[in-house]
């Protein structure tokens, strides 16, 4: 049987890695000290390691393909092909930035003012890279953990990710630039991507991940209208393309489905009330496949 090696994200990612798969259709359990991860999936073996190695493991073909952060790839340099852009991160569906941070009372207010200074981080070959591109010569240190409460006493700044920016704020500390966006990425080892069951098998795994982030945001309403208010009706719903309207069995009325963004369900449901619409019904989704 032919197997693809995924590498799974172990540590902050991998909770909502595995929410994200078991809505994609794919059950991934693991052991508390197992670094493989179990998949209902014959043709997947799967491998737990850090988001900071994945990149390297997938370029030197020990993984055939993984999921990782953009930003771990370009700090690791690493020679592999991009499938697919996933976005979701530890707390929410959105990008996550790496952000140059000083405390509060710190006099430095531009990449400029870093000259000379000492700065901790995680992301060495990024901050080095990003004062580079700035003209500034600073020393930079890897941190091993709790980088934000190394300011102001240890170092002058940290270059750490964030992506609400509330620990940076507990910590009074403030961000002066960001370095880099980033968002999580499916990967492939070029090699793999070359061998065609390789390529279908992780083009499938990509489209149903990207299928089940795109219904994270989404529901689908169903309603009863009468025939002469599906024109007001339908104008209110926005839809993925135009609504679904289907006769009923009784004179005169037609159901209507529609998929919607459901922040916007709470305005326009009172609206479709109001011009006509009846029986509505609001039903979560597990993928949306354009």
């Amino acid at each position: 049987m032919n197997k693809l090696i995924l590498g799974l994200p172990k540590g902050s990612l991998q909770e909502a890695t595995f929410a994200m798969f078991q809505k994609a259709g794919f059950k991934v359990s693991v052991g508390s000290r197992s670094y493989l991860p179990t998949v209902d999936d014959p043709e997947i073996d799967a491998r737990l390691i850090r988001a900071q190695e994945i990149s390297r493991y997938v370029e030197l073909g020990v993984l055939d393909a993984g999921i990782t952060g953009f930003d771990w790839i370009q700090e690791n340099g690493s020679d592999v092909h991009e499938v697919a852009d996933l976005i979701y991160a530890k707390q929410g569906m959105r990008p996550v930035r790496w952000v140059l941070a000083v405390h509060n009372d710190s006099s430095i207010q531009s990449v400029k003012d870093l000259q000379g200074k000492r700065i901790a981080t995680e992301a060495v070959g990024l901050t080095k890279r990003y004062l580079e591109k700035h003209g500034v010569q600073a020393e930079v240190e890897f941190s091993w953990g709790a980088t934000e409460v190394k300011v102001p006493e240890l170092v002058d700044a940290i270059v750490e990710l964030t992506e609400t920016g509330s620990s940076l704020r507990a910590n009074n500390l403030r961000i002066v630039d960001v370095v880099l966006t980033s968002t999580t990425k499916l990967i492939v080892n070029k090699k793999a991507w070359g061998n065609e069951w390789k390529k279908g098998k992780i083009e499938q795994i990509a489209m149903l991940l990207q299928g089940a982030l795109a219904a994270e945001s989404r529901v689908l309403l169903k309603m009863n209208v009468p025939s002469g208010k599906v024109a007001a009706v339908s104008k209110i719903l926005p839809a993925l393309h135009a609504p679904t309207i289907n006769p009923l069995s009784g004179d005169g009325w037609v159901a209507i489905e529609s998929v919607v963004e459901e922040k916007v369900v709470r305005q326009i449901i009172p609206e479709l009330k109001r011009a006509g619409a009846e029986g509505i019904i609001e039903l979560p989704l597990n993928k949306v496949i354009r």
